[in-house]
C-alpha cells in the first residue's frame, strides 16, 4: 500500500498521503499544503479527499485551503459540526481511493468527533489504521481538550468514552496493523508519547500502558488523568479556527512578509500593540537585543512555544529573524494560528544598530563560571518540567517551570539576583527574556543548563535517569 508519512519534528506532528491509481487522499494536513500538491503532481494524482481525524488543537489543518486547490471533499467523523462545506461520515463509512479503502471508524475520546481511518488494499486486506490523536505509540490522547466546546463534558466522560473506543474498536483490530499516529515525543496532546511514529498494533498491545487487557475503566482514566498539565493557552483557539475557518495562507504570507527599514519598524512598534519577536539563536539574542523583545529561538520547539507563551493568536508581532529565514519564520507561526505578523525588520539587528537604536543584552555566564560562583547562599531558578526537575536538580533550585512563567511571577526573586537555567540553555533565555520584558533584570542565564552543570563541580541530586530536553 502506498501511504507516507509526512512528519513534522518541530510540532511533532504527522499527516499522511495516500495514493492509488491516479487519486490520492491527505490526512491531517498542515497549513501549508504545497507539498502534498507537489506529491500528487509527481504521481500524476488528483487529490480527491481530505480526511480529518478530529479538530486538532495544537496545529491549524490546512483543510480549507488544500479543498480549495484541488476540489478535494473534506471528510470528518461523526458528530463533527465544522462551519464550511465537508462530508461527515457515518460509523463503518467507506471512501475509495484508485484500489483502496478507507473505512471510518469513529472513536470518541480525545476529543468526541474523534474518529481513525482505517486502510483496506486491493486485495481487501486491512494494512493499517490512521489514528489521529486517538492512540499514539507508547500512549493515548488526553480527553482534556474538548471541555470548554461542550457545557457538560468533563475530562473524566471523555476517558471513559475513550476507553470504549480503545477496547471496542481498536484493540479487537489484527496485530500486524501498523498504527500511524498523528503526533509524536514532544506534542503536548499526550503524556508519553515514544519518539518511535509507527508501530504494529501488536506491539501496542504488550507495550502501551493505555492498552493493558485486564484494565478497568476505572483504573483507565485514574492513570490517564494523573500528571496531566495545563492545556496551552492557544489551544482552544486553534480549535476554533479548525471549525469556524480561517484566512488563507497565501494572504496570510503576502501581508505578512513585509521588510520593514530600522526606522519604520521602530514607528511600527512604538505605534502598535506589537510583541517585538526574535527568533535568532540565543547566544545571538543575549549578546545584543532590541530592549523588550521576546526571544523563541526558531531552532527549537518555536511555534508551540510561541502559543504556549504568548498565548493569543491574535498578538500583532515583529519579527527579528536570522537572514534569509523570514518566511520560514511566518510560516511557522502560521502553523499555530498566529497570522497577525506585521513586518520583519530588514537587515537585522545590524540595520538596527546602524540607525542609532539602543540594544540591550543579557547577562550570561558559562557553567564553569557558574560553578565558581556557586554556593550555599546562591539563588537559583530551574525553567525545566516539573518531572526533569524531579529527576536531577541542584537540591536549592527554585522549579518554575517555562510554560507556566506567565502565571507565576510572583515567584521570581525581585530583590536579589539569581541564576537562571534550564536543560541545554534554550528554555532559560526565552524565560530571561519575558522577565525582562516585565521589568526584572537580576538574573544570569547559566549557558547550556543542567547538560553543562553536569560536567562541573557543582553537585547535582539524582532520582532516575536525567532528561536529555532542552
Amino acid at each position: 500500500m502506498k501511504i507516507e508519512q509526512i512528519y513534522t519534528g518541530c510540532i511533532a506532528q504527522a499527516a499522511y498521503y495516500l495514493e492509488s491509481d491516479g487519486e490520492a487522499a491527505i490526512f491531517d494536513p498542515l497549513r501549508e499544503v504545497q507539498p502534498y500538491l507537489d506529491k500528487a503532481a509527481k504521481d500524476n494524482a488528483q487529490i480527491k479527499y481530505i480526511f480529518e481525524t478530529h479538530f486538532h488543537a495544537d496545529f491549524v489543518s490546512g483543510h480549507l485551503d488544500l479543498a480549495k486547490k484541488t476540489g478535494g471533499k473534506i471528510v470528518y467523523g461523526p458528530t463533527a459540526n465544522p462551519e464550511f462545506e465537508s462530508i461527515i461520515a457515518k460509523d463503518g463509512e467507506e471512501f475509495t481511493i484508485g484500489k483502496y479503502t478507507v473505512k471510518t471508524i469513529h472513536t470518541p475520546g480525545h476529543t468526541l468527533e474523534s474518529t481513525c481511518y482505517l486502510l483496506i488494499d486491493e486485495n481487501g486486506k486491512a494494512h493499517g489504521i490512521i489514528t489521529g490523536d486517538t492512540l499514539f505509540i507508547g500512549d493515548v490522547g488526553r480527553p482534556d481538550l474538548a471541555q470548554e466546546l461542550v457545557g457538560d463534558l468533563t475530562q473524566e466522560k471523555l476517558a471513559g468514552y475513550l476507553f470504549d473506543s480503545l477496547r471496542n474498536k481498536i484493540m479487537p483490530l489484527a496485530d500486524d496493523l501498523i498504527v500511524y499516529p498523528s503526533h509524536g515525543a514532544g506534542s503536548a496532546c499526550g503524556k508519553n508519547m515514544s519518539k518511535e511514529t509507527t508501530d504494529t498494533l501488536g506491539n501496542q498491545k504488550k507495550a502501551n500502558y493505555a492498552l493493558r487487557a485486564d484494565m478497568t475503566k476505572e483504573e483507565f482514566t485514574k492513570e490517564l488523568l494523573d500528571g496531566l498539565s495545563a492545556p496551552p493557552a492557544y489551544f482552544p483557539q486553534n480549535v476554533m479556527m479548525n471549525i469556524q475557518g480561517y484566512e488563507s495562507l497565501d494572504h496570510v504570507m503576502k501581508r505578512s512578509f513585509q521588510p520593514l527599514n530600522a526606522r519604520e519598524f521602530e514607528a511600527l512598534a512604538n505605534q502598535s500593540e506589537a510583541i517585538v519577536l526574535d527568533v535568532r539563536h540565543e547566544s545571538d539574542y543575549v549578546k545584543k537585543h532590541i530592549p523588550g523583545s521576546i526571544f523563541i529561538g526558531i531552532q527549537g520547539n518555536f511555534a508551540p512555544w510561541v502559543g504556549a507563551l504568548i498565548m493569543d493568536v491574535k498578538q500583532p508581532l515583529l519579527l527579528v529573524t536570522p537572514e534569509g529565514r523570514e518566511q520560514e519564520t511566518i510560516t511557522r507561526l502560521s502553523r499555530v494560528g498566529f497570522d497577525q505578523v506585521l513586518g520583519y525588520l530588514e537587515g537585522g539587528m545590524a540595520a538596527w544598530e546602524t540607525a542609532g537604536f539602543e540594544t540591550d543584552s543579557m547577562a550570561s555566564i558559562t557553567p564553569e563560571q557558574f560553578a565558581s560562583e556557586f554556593n550555599d547562599k546562591s539563588i537559583v531558578v530551574d525553567a525545566r518540567k516539573p518531572g526533569e526537575y524531579q529527576a536531577e536538580r541542584i537540591d536549592s533550585a527554585i522549579n518554575i517551570p517555562l510554560d507556566t512563567i506567565n502565571n507565576h511571577l510572583a515567584e521570581v526573586p525581585k530583590e536579589e539576583n539569581f541564576y537562571l537555567h534550564c536543560a541545554g540553555g534554550y528554555r532559560s533565555v526565552i524565560m530571561g527574556s519575558i522577565l525582562k520584558s516585565r521589568g526584572y533584570h537580576n538574573m544570569v542565564n547559566v549557558e547550556k543548563g543542567i547538560a553543562g552543570i553536569r560536567n562541573t563541580n557543582v553537585g547535582l541530586t539524582h532520582f532516575v535517569c536525567p532528561s536529555t530536553l532542552q
